[in-house]
């Protein structure tokens, strides 16, 4: 039997993702209208009722209800234009592949505006809810801070890249802040099948478990499509490496070392910490081990741009634990809170920031990687015009 060809998983992929993305729209446009009106339609929570337990469901509600009064209106237009967000993002990949650049331009910018009203909604919410009352408590609270944040700086940095006309820069940052997008739904199929791997947990401490890789496994998405679009084997001017091996080798020492921390401290939490170490660390080996596994494909393959970016992206997955380690010190000691409440906010930020930080280095490295080639010609013709008067041996 012949195996499936990347392009065909490359297809297989952005289809699932585009079903994802459209069955989960009118779940995001609807979700809040239920606390402003019993009657209103409630698809999300009708799913979770019959996915998991009706129990399950009304537990959660009674924790939202409060915060959720406070910003209702902020939270209707971050919740319906986040379900036109799913919507837009599938289409502007379409159109960018089917190379269809005026309606592409056309969408960015409505996605962009769009981007940005949505996640002013969502920062008023935040700013109205304390962090201890929002829904999974203060760790739940900095996780959606920093991915707020993260969304609008990848949007606003994906939109400079386009006007400086760095496209592949433009690319990546774009699949990253949809990535950050694609927590919402993601979240959502976790609350729904994660109660199957821990049963009889409440929706709180489900989501607990599901904070410890949504970075991982969105940072994650958007690498594999950079690297399903950017087939590139060589990029001009991209010469050397900015991830030499003992930088990733390092890196990698470094992150086990950071999670060996974290699971003493998690595991010494008592079962909920021992379930959201598992939680964190299953996901993470499994994302290492797949961008260990294609970095040396690449290299073998001669590809060294390939090889680069999977080799910057691998030394920033490597630092992550180390930054997580460090982050939940910061939260405990500077906001008082709790050691496990540190150490879930800390690992649920770790990664997602880390692959901003990697798509920085990776957008600066094309960025050098173009001013090498427009200076090249003007050195040589230096090079040349000198030589011209030095006298023959």
């Amino acid at each position: 039997m012949n195996r499936p060809s990347r392009a065909r998983w490359t297809r297989i992929a952005a289809v699932t993702i585009t079903a994802v993305c459209v069955g989960y729209a009118p779940i995001a446009m609807t979700d809040i209208w239920p606390y402003a009106d019993p009657q209103a339609p409630a698809i999300g929570q009708w799913l979770l009722a019959r996915a998991v337990s009706a129990r399950y469901m009304a537990d959660a509600l009674a924790t939202r209800t409060g915060p959720y009064a406070h910003s209702l209106a902020a939270l209707v237009v971050h919740t319906v234009l986040g379900g036109l967000l799913m919507l837009l993002g599938p289409a502007q990949l379409f159109t960018a592949v089917r190379r269809r650049l005026r309606l592409h331009r056309a969408l960015g910018v409505v996605y962009a505006l769009t981007v940005l009203v949505s996640m002013g909604g969502a920062a008023v919410y935040l700013a109205r809810t304390a962090p201890k009352d929002a829904f999974g408590g203060e760790a739940f609270w900095i996780v959606l801070a920093t991915i707020l944040v993260g969304t609008v700086l990848s949007t606003l940095l994906g939109v400079l890249a386009a006007i400086g006309r760095l496209p592949a820069a433009h690319q990546r940052w774009m699949l990253l802040c949809y990535g950050y997008l694609m927590t919402a739904p993601l979240l959502r199929i976790e609350w729904m099948v994660l109660p199957w791997f821990f049963p009889g947990q409440s929706m709180t401490a489900i989501n607990r478990i599901a904070l410890t890789h949504l970075g991982s496994l969105v940072a994650f998405g958007a690498l594999l499509g950079s690297r399903a679009l950017d087939r590139r084997a060589k990029v001009p001017g991209a010469e050397g490496s900015w991830a030499p091996v003992p930088v990733v080798v390092g890196a990698q020492l470094a992150g086990v070392a950071g999670i060996a921390w974290l699971g003493v401290e998690l595991v010494g939490s008592g079962a909920e910490g021992r379930q959201q170490f598992l939680g964190y660390v299953v996901p993470y080996v499994a994302c290492a081990l797949v961008m260990v596994w294609r970095r040396a494909v690449a290299g073998r393959e001669g590809r060294a741009w390939a090889r680069e970016e999977w080799g910057v992206h691998l030394t920033a997955m490597g630092l992550a634990p180390v930054f997580s380690a460090g982050a939940a010190l910061v939260f405990q000691h500077a906001l008082g809170v709790d050691e496990l409440t540190a150490l879930t906010a800390g690992v649920g930020i770790g990664c997602g920031m880390l692959a901003f930080f990697a798509t920085a280095v990776v957008a600066v490295r094309l960025m050098y990687a173009r001013e090498v080639v427009r200076r090249r010609p003007a050195a040589e013709t230096v090079t040349l015009a000198g030589s011209a008067v030095v006298p023959a041996a």
